[in-house]
């Protein structure tokens, strides 16, 4: 969920830990800080808010140093303020940094008060900075001590730890979450994702659970969860470091929904060929795995579990195979029977969503045909402990609120779809047919997005609205999930999304003049159940917006406000291109109210606590 950044070097670390910092702030904004060695000490300097705030701070009491680490938080222990902003120190020798959620932190404190140690923070992480200058006295060397802190942590956990007495030395320990190792030319670094490092090297080492790595100028030490001695491989990013600019767009938000017609063609490209969808873009063992799949378990988070619960529809109609799709959270906490030849498939932006990937391991542990995920970040955890892997090319997404992951998620899973459908029974014609639709996606994005100023103006009629209600039909109704999720997520305007006809059974109560209706009404079978329950509204004077095919006719009347798609638009593709309107709505809505579009409160991009 934070970032983490550090660095070893022989020329000042102070502005590489910045930039780094800035680029992974959409991991959390609620406090930032950095510690650097200068002139045998440690040099701390901490602010609440954002890393505009830290950079104020620094250019008033400006610090430099050949090694430091950083961080920026997002709050689970103790409140977003100073105190509690990282690096956190025990004493005036052992600096730490830490991502992810201790469970066993407040026994630890309890044992660690009574040998003397005192607390300042309300954190969890200050309890494994102490820990480590405990077992520091005991055994005077840093990864030693590292080493033997760990081994008493519950939970999970990326740290980065330097000490003023063994200088040019970082300490990295890994359960749960991401921590990377960037190589540079006798300089070094670390971070939680690789785009913080960018603009110093493009070469990585990826630390695997339980990995703990010594970091100096000149070398790199790794020891797996078994105390041996390993090497991890090198890799290079793919990633350059303009990736995750905005360019000439105002937001990072804005830019990725008008980015979508490019990310949907990566993710096609290669992938389909002469009216067919090539399996090897699963993996190399796709084919057999493939044809011993009889349902398909799709696990996710959020935006994500929405793009599951849309590939159910489309798995159960062409594939006629069961699927159930279901929220991380739930299915750690439960015991799933698995049917015979069952497929277990994660989707995740990150690919470090901390309960999906959690999920993952617990299901590798079942009788699952073979895991798959579905992932934009192919350093990632979930992509490593796969069996299979479709990735999504969307490129680096910045805004908190996905928007062009979750179209291109869409795209990978109904290739997926197509992919198993031939193997129950769709013939070479239909095929065809679903993968023609799918070329001609890119071309029908630009086309929806010039419906961009007329969103705009729409927009105005949000603005003093405090609740929403969105409603869909069939594989409509996820995405009008989605749709609620954008605009409560970027505008703070309670919304909520609800099957069409569920209307009756309860939502109706709540609509009146004050209460928009937005709903998605494409020429389908359901249109005219659709057009039936929007009457219902109607009647009680709620105001209706609709997002509608050009072949849709609601006729011109008050308090209906239809905005139509540029282009007709078939089935398959429906999904997909009908949610780039409630996108651009939800972006406009909160640019003219005021809101941090990008970084929407209490949010952070990849969640990587549970």
């Amino acid at each position: 969920m934070c970032g983490i950044v550090g660095a070893v070097a022989a020329r000042d670390v102070v502005p590489i830990l910045m930039e780094g910092l800035r680029r992974l702030e959409y991991r959390g904004y609620d406090s930032a800080g950095l510690a650097i060695i200068e002139d045998g000490d440690i040099k701390r300097l901490r602010r609440a808010g954002k890393v505009q705030e830290l950079q104020t701070a620094l250019n008033e009491n400006p610090v430099a140093g050949v090694m430091g680490i950083s961080h920026t938080r997002w709050a689970t222990h103790g409140a977003p303020n100073e105190t509690n902003a990282h690096p956190h120190m025990s004493g005036n020798n052992i600096a730490i940094v830490h991502n992810g959620i201790i469970e066993n932190y407040e026994e630890l404190r309890e044992d660690l008060r009574k040998r003397g140690y005192e607390f300042s923070t309300d954190t969890d992480t200050e309890v494994i900075a102490h820990l480590i200058d405990l077992h520091l006295k005991d055994c005077g060397e840093l990864s030693a001590a590292v080493k033997a802190t760990v081994a008493e942590l519950e939970g999970a956990y990326a740290l980065v730890v330097m000490s003023k007495n063994d200088p040019g030395k970082l300490v990295l320990a890994r359960a749960g979450c991401p921590v990377v190792i960037g190589l540079g030319v006798k300089e070094n670094f670390v971070a939680s994702d690789v785009a913080a490092l960018l603009p110093v090297t493009r070469k990585f080492m990826f630390l695997d659970e339980g990995d703990i790595a010594l970091v100096e100028r000149e070398s790199v030490c790794i020891w797996d969860a078994n105390g041996d001695e390993v090497k991890r491989p090198v890799k290079k990013s793919k990633l350059t470091a303009d990736a995750a600019e905005r360019g000439k767009f105002r937001h990072y938000m804005q830019k990725e929904i008008h980015e979508q017609a490019e990310a949907v063609a990566r993710t096609l490209a290669q992938r389909i060929a002469n009216g067919k969808v090539l399996d090897a873009a699963f993996g190399p063992k796709a084919n057999e795995v493939l044809d011993r799949t009889r349902g398909v378990h799709i696990v996710a988070c959020g935006t994500s579990y929405h793009a599951g619960l849309v590939a159910r529809y489309w798995i159960e109609q062409l594939c006629r195979l069961p699927c159930m799709v279901e929220i991380a959270s739930e299915y750690r906490y439960r015991s799933p029977v698995v049917p015979e030849g069952t497929l277990f498939m994660t989707i995740s932006q990150s690919g470090e969503t901390a309960d999906t990937l959690a999920a993952l391991r617990a299901a590798k542990k079942m009788d699952y045909v073979s895991t798959l995920t579905i992932c934009n970040v192919p350093e990632s955890s979930m992509v490593r402990e796969s069996d299979l892997v479709m990735m999504t090319h969307a490129g680096p997404e910045i805004g908190v609120a996905s928007t062009k992951a979750f179209t291109t998620q869409l795209v990978a899973l109904a290739l997926l779809t197509i992919s198993l459908a031939r193997r129950n029974g769709l013939d070479d014609e239909k095929e065809r047919e679903l993968v023609m639709q799918l070329a001609e996606l890119p071309e029908l994005v630009k086309q929806v997005l010039t419906l961009d100023a007329a969103i705009e103006t729409l927009a105005e009629h949000f603005v003093d609205k405090h609740h929403a209600l969105f409603l869909g039909r069939g594989v409509q109704n996820p995405i009008a999930m989605e749709g609620a999720l954008k605009l409560k997520e970027i505008t703070y305007i309670h919304a909520e999304a609800y099957a069409a006809g569920e209307l009756k059974h309860g939502p109706l109560a709540l609509v009146d003049e004050d209460m928009p209706v937005v709903t998605i009404a494409p020429d389908d079978e359901l249109l005219e159940k659709l057009k039936s329950n929007l009457q219902e509204v109607r009647a009680r004077g709620g105001q209706l917006y609709v997002f509608a095919d050009p072949r849709v006719q609601f006729g011109d009347r008050v308090g209906i406000h239809t905005t139509r798609m540029p282009a007709e638009i078939q089935d398959f593709q429906a999904p997909i291109l009908y949610t780039i309107p409630l996108q651009l709505l939800a972006y406009h809505v909160g640019v003219l109210k005021g809101t941090d579009v990008d970084q929407p409160r209490n949010l952070a991009k990849s969640v990587t606590v549970e």
